[in-house]
């Protein structure tokens, strides 16, 4: 009988402070048994890392996967593999299904089918409504409650402040916001989108939903968090605005991320990509991605999630503004942030605080994003040294297309472990492997 369910060999073993040590890692029970230089003793399955760098695996706190509903786009199974496939071994999936997840039975819907057919771990929000207080407080196990201040891809939208208000004002749960001021964008949305607008040029979409769009919501949301003294995370941060803001006002009970489409696209990537780069809320202007970059480093925000929102290249071919918002991201996310390291623009510790152990922090999610004996054996091994570009017919979302094709990155997973189990190797995904519900300290 084998000792051990997974050995990984001559690994470069990372730690959280981001220094590195040459180690093999011993899994046993799908946890962390040993890290230790040689590991003598064998292994029902064995990897030769030769080298390459060992990460606790990313953890992806914001994916839509489109599952009811729209599963042309994406489900909870081909979702879960492009997770992977980035070296994200454990995913929270937004409310704005078709049906929307707003009761007990939505959520146990989805559970079920991820529990089918997800390889990397998986945990849900529940969907705030005007009229839903007692499902959004008393539906388990969620991350958190999810709040749309302005309308985009689904029909959840919470807008009028008492209803705003009536939702801080009940309940503990961690609420999370996207945040744009509805009234101002239909306003905007009026005033330019009129019969001489220039819809082929795309950077009308940031105008409408500007950037006081996002202070407003983001301005009223905080507001409501300090009134309440109510858990608070704000979504897919954008603007400098907001970043002036929160430097200010926030509080140890509010939490804030960004996005990789923010941090690496401006608005002058419409000339180039179009439609395929709208996103709500849209990208902006160099500035506002310098502002974002500070935030990060100065700590006013926590960490990235990707906002992955994939439509087809058919839909987001309609001319604006018909052309739905959103766009793929979940298996590049890790590459990008490790080639922005090798670049030098962020240290090994903060890819590791934004991308592996800030979100679980801020979620409470146990058991996941570290690196150390008597954890979860959630790992990506990783190549930093050689550097391939994104290409559309590799990626394994369903849509098969990334904002990012042809973009040369490094850090590109080898394998994948979830659980102490290979779910990714070789550019290949292992169908026998499957994730778990993850836990929630708050539940």
């Amino acid at each position: 009988m084998q000792k051990f369910d997974l050995i990984i060999r001559n690994g470069r073993v990372s730690r959280r402070a981001g220094s590195t040590f040459d180690s093999d890692i011993a899994c046993k029970n799908g946890l962390i048994f040993q890290i230790s230089p040689t590991i003598d003793e064998n292994a029902v399955d064995q990897i030769d890392a030769s080298g390459h760098l060992v990460l606790p695996g990313a953890v992806d706190a914001q994916v839509h996967f489109r599952d009811p509903g729209n599963t042309h786009k994406e489900d909870l199974g081909s979702g879960s593999r492009a997770a992977v496939a980035g070296g994200v071994t454990s995913f929270l999936e937004m409310p704005n299904t078709q049906p929307p997840t707003i009761d007990q039975k939505a959520l146990d819907r989805k559970l079920a089918q991820a529990a089918r057919n997800c390889v990397a771990n998986y945990g849900f929000f529940i969907g705030a409504t005007p009229n839903n207080l007692d499902a959004i407080n008393t539906t388990t196990p969620v991350c958190g409650i999810k709040i749309f201040m302005g309308s985009s891809t689904g029909d959840l939208l919470v807008h009028k402040h008492s209803d705003l208000e009536r939702i801080f004002k009940n309940g503990k749960r961690l609420i999370a916001v996207h945040a744009e001021d509805e009234a101002r964008m239909r306003e905007r949305k009026n005033l330019l989108l009129g019969s001489d607008a220039d819809l082929s040029d795309l950077r009308i979409h940031t105008r409408i939903r500007d950037d006081e769009c996002a202070l407003n919501a983001t301005r009223q949301a905080t507001k409501l968090s300090q009134a309440f003294d109510r858990r608070l995370h704000i979504l897919h941060l954008t603007s400098a605005k907001e970043v002036k803001f929160l430097r200010q006002e926030k509080t140890d009970k509010i939490t804030v991320e960004c996005t990789p489409n923010h941090l690496f696209l401006t608005e002058e990537d419409y000339q180039i990509n179009g439609s395929r780069v709208q996103i709500n809320p849209p990208i902006r202007s160099q500035k506002d991605q310098d502002a974002l970059w500070a935030g990060l480093k100065d700590g006013t925000i926590d960490f990235i999630a990707t906002d992955h929102a994939p439509h087809t290249l058919e839909e987001k071919s309609q001319p604006y503004p018909h052309s739905p918002s959103g766009m793929p991201g979940v298996e590049t996310s890790l590459p990008l942030m490790l080639t922005a390291w090798k670049s030098g623009r962020c240290t090994l510790a903060e890819v590791l605080k934004w991308m592996c152990w800030g979100p679980v922090e801020a979620y409470g999610i146990m058991d996941k994003g570290n690196l150390s004996e008597g954890c979860h054996a959630d790992l990506a091994v990783v190549n930093v040294d050689d550097y391939r570009p994104v290409r559309d017919a590799e990626m394994f979302t369903k849509v098969r297309w990334n904002p990012f094709s042809g973009r040369e990155l490094t850090g590109w997973p080898v394998w994948t472990i979830v659980n102490g189990k290979i779910a990714f190797a070789d550019g290949k995904i292992r169908e026998d492997v499957r994730g778990e519900a993850l836990r929630f300290s708050s539940e």
